[in-house]
């Protein structure tokens, strides 16, 4: 089935009008044109789209800024001004959240000749000290697959900062709870001598999440978007859907607005609306958005390919021929 999307700017050449009466997908260039949609996607400046939202309306803000790398989707600056426009957003999304809302901005590291500045540090500084946003969690995510360097260990994490507005915010923790480790553990004095300990509907998961097999451990160890993922798509640094699937469940409740300023190809989208949550995603790429649409409509005719919440990590098996030692190395010194 397609699904009716509201087109009032010039977006590409996908087919954007289907047969369903309910309009699904907005393309917007102000707050004012989202409506009842449940998904809409401002082809602009953040900036220029965020100064249109007169009143403070997402319960989750959710971004990956860009790096200030020298991505194919951004222009590398001096850091000092990276920092300062990266500010202003941030000031905007400060403005434009519920007072019970949540901020999680994911970063990496900024590199300079060999020299790496840790993202989360500098906007730790600037979202509490000068904005005044309180952190709940610093979330590692790891993923086994990268870039390799030569001139230090290769970079296998990013980091997601949690901020909220207040004291008073949403934290769902048992829709993201994970099996106790040992459930079958009783107390062994007490009161409560010889009952479980655990909490029936399980564990926190903690600020270092391991999904595998069920968030068991203690690392967000997500595959990141690369080559052979199900979710890849044109854009060089793309979130996994399940990454922010769970920062919506714990964050926000059934029908809630989630904004992503850098939507990119819209993974933070799908993971809002697989949930029951309406979405706004902002990019100035003409591209992305055209892969934005191409993706929710996939979504809602059911061919989206994702790989799904708490799915294993694939393993090899030592009789795995990836696994083996190749021949040519027989005899020589390797690890």
């Amino acid at each position: 089935m397609a699904y009716k999307v509201s087109n009032p700017l010039e977006i590409g050449d996908l087919p954007l009008i289907g047969s369903n009466d309910k309009t699904q997908i907005s393309l917007i260039n102000k707050i004012d044109d989202f409506g009842n949609s449940e998904v809409g996607l401002a082809n602009m400046d953040v900036l220029d789209f965020l100064k249109t939202v007169k009143n403070p309306v997402a319960r989750l803000i959710v971004a990956s800024p860009p790096y200030n790398i020298g991505k194919p989707y951004e222009k590398r600056e001096a850091f000092e001004d990276y920092l300062d426009w990266q500010e202003e957003v941030l000031k905007e999304c400060h403005r434009i959240l519920l007072d019970n809302g949540s901020l999680c901005w994911q970063v990496g590291n900024y590199v300079e000749k060999k020299e790496i500045f840790p993202l989360d540090f500098f906007f730790y500084n600037i979202i509490k000290k000068k904005i005044g946003m309180k952190l709940r969690n610093r979330i590692i995510w790891r993923f086994g697959h990268g870039l390799p360097s030569s001139s230090r260990f290769s970079g296998r994490y990013e980091t997601i900062l949690w901020f909220t507005k207040s004291d008073d915010y949403i934290f769902n923790l048992d829709a993201v709870r994970v099996r106790s480790k040992y459930p079958g553990k009783r107390y062994y004095r007490g009161p409560n001598k010889g009952k479980p300990s655990c909490n029936i509907k399980g564990k926190n998961p903690s600020d270092i999440w391991d999904p595998v097999p069920e968030w068991e451990e203690s690392v967000w160890d997500i595959p990141n978007v690369k080559a052979h993922h199900p979710e890849k798509t044109k854009h060089p640094c793309q979130f996994p859907i399940e990454l922010i699937e769970r920062l919506v469940l714990a964050l926000t409740n059934e029908s809630d607005l989630i904004i992503d300023p850098f939507c990119g190809t819209g993974s933070s989208l799908i993971a809002a609306i697989s949930r029951k949550r309406r979405a706004i995603g902002v990019d100035k790429s003409t591209e992305y958005i055209n892969i934005c649409i191409d993706r929710l409509n996939r979504y809602y005719n059911g061919s989206l390919k994702r790989r799904i919440l708490g799915t294993p990590i694939f393993e090899p098996k030592p009789t795995d021929k990836v696994a083996q030692i190749p021949k040519e190395w027989e005899g020589l010194d390797h690890f």
